[in-house]
């Protein structure tokens, strides 16, 4: 009995939180967080981050020395010379060379010292894309939010028209019955029904694939029970409207990382043409070698006056290879005099991209001007359709309660009646529509102005 209570304790326990985790509702906060987290694109860009830091340890690298050791083993058969004594004989031997080299860059055009310079700045322009693409993911995620809002809203607003058509409806059929309208009336009323019925049903499917598409950004695969918060009132929370285009853009652009990407690419391209100037300078390299060898190969004997008079096995391995020992060290100067153009063609082709990059950086600037005032204008131009559309949805409620109380009494005709809710309808959507367009407008505002959607 009591193993049972607990089985029983545990699926309760483990059935409220499977409730719990499906009717969870994701803030736009949460939301946004989650695909700075896990969406593919920011990853491919923490990716291009971590190629920049590896490009920097291999520019590091320039500096120190190149160490390179060799080791060989060799058989020669027949006549060949002994790598002892030098004389040549007819048999068959066997010997190990051992090496090492060591190089070190003492000068090379300041090349080394640029190229460091560089990866430091592609590091910092790798790091400011992956900056540039979570704002654009945020961005994205903050419009199909309000996509999922406004579908959300559209339902519900559709729902609650069928709803009104049922009533009247059934309210018609008993007007039928009294003979107050004809039954043509009841008829129009039904294909009206029926057409609500198609534009739920559409307006359902419309909010799931939104649902689906913030699914996706997110990286979520459970969409059929993702959901989001209904928190849809339309403030400007951070007074952005208040600020002149001129003074949203001045502070845009000390922060917008679009400029910060195009500036850093200005100075990599500075630093390239100065590698590619390098080349032209002389380079000193400073070496320094070790080899020696050993044979296995028996050695002749000489007397005193010099003549062979016989074989002995040779030296101990260690012994020959202390013997054999030969070392080099030195310095070799390269200097540059003709390299059919290469450099120079380097040079100018650094210099072509310096002024694309100048061009870039100016083009940007441009652009943002042009967008922070294009986005300031319709932001108010939104701002006053979202206004108009209140003031007209008030004005066709209240036409459309006085077509009903009409219609109630057979003053008015069903068509008239169903232009009068059609009406009606198109302003609920109206509303709806500039509403989100105005949400998300002032959020492209404060994303020019350095308010983050989301708070760190």
């Amino acid at each position: 009995m009591k193993k049972n209570s607990c089985i029983s304790f545990v699926f309760i326990v483990l059935f409220g939180l499977s409730v719990q985790g499906q009717s969870k509702k994701w803030t736009l906060e949460e939301c946004v967080k989650y695909a700075l987290q896990n969406n593919i694109s920011i990853k491919q860009s923490e990716l291009d981050t971590k190629t920049a830091a590896i490009d920097k340890k291999g520019a590091i690298g320039n500096f120190l020395p190149s160490l390179n050791a060799s080791a060989s083993h060799s058989w020669n058969i027949g006549l060949n010379q002994d790598i002892t004594t030098g004389l040549l004989r007819n048999q068959t031997t066997q010997f190990t060379s051992a090496g090492a080299n060591v190089g070190v860059d003492i000068y090379k055009g300041l090349q080394n010292q640029n190229t460091l310079r560089k990866a430091n700045l592609s590091i910092i322009a790798a790091k400011y894309q992956l900056l540039k693409m979570q704002e654009d993911v945020a961005l994205n995620v903050a419009n199909a939010f309000l996509q999922v809002l406004f579908n959300k809203e559209n339902l519900k607003v559709q729902k609650e028209q069928l709803g009104i058509n049922e009533k009247q409806y059934a309210r018609s059929e008993e007007l039928v019955k009294a003979g107050s309208i004809p039954r043509g009336d009841l008829l129009d009323i039904k294909a009206t029904v029926a057409s609500n019925n198609q534009n739920v049903i559409a307006a359902d499917n419309a909010l799931l694939i939104s649902k689906l598409s913030l699914a996706q950004l997110l990286q979520l695969k459970d969409f059929e029970n993702f959901d989001v918060v209904d928190d849809t009132d339309v403030k400007d929370e951070n007074n952005i409207m208040a600020q002149s285009p001129a003074a949203i853009y001045d502070k845009a652009k000390e922060g917008r990382t679009e400029l910060k990407i195009a500036r850093t690419n200005l100075e990599i391209a500075q630093k390239n043409v100065e590698i590619a100037k390098g080349a032209f300078q002389p380079t000193l390299q400073g070496f320094y070698s070790f080899n020696s060898r050993v044979s296995y190969a028996d050695v002749p004997a000489f007397d005193s006056m010099g003549n062979i008079i016989g074989t002995k096995s040779p030296a101990p391995f260690f012994d020959q290879f202390s013997d054999n020992k030969g070392q080099s060290f030195g310095a070799q100067l390269s200097i540059p005099i003709f390299n059919g153009f290469s450099a120079k063609n380097n040079v100018e082709r650094s210099k072509v991209s310096l002024e694309r990059s100048k061009i870039a950086v100016e083009q940007q600037d441009l652009d943002l001007q042009r967008n922070v005032f294009t986005a300031f204008a319709d932001a108010k131009g939104a701002l006053n359709a979202y206004e108009s559309s209140v003031v007209a949805l008030e004005s066709r409620q209240g036409a459309y309660d006085y077509a009903k109380e009409k219609y109630a009494v057979g003053l008015m005709n069903s068509f008239d009646f169903n232009q009068s809710q059609t009406l009606l309808t198109n302003a609920q959507s109206d509303v709806l529509r500039t509403k989100y367009d105005y949400i998300f407008k002032i959020k492209i505002l404060e994303f020019y102005f350095g308010i983050p959607l989301i708070k760190n």
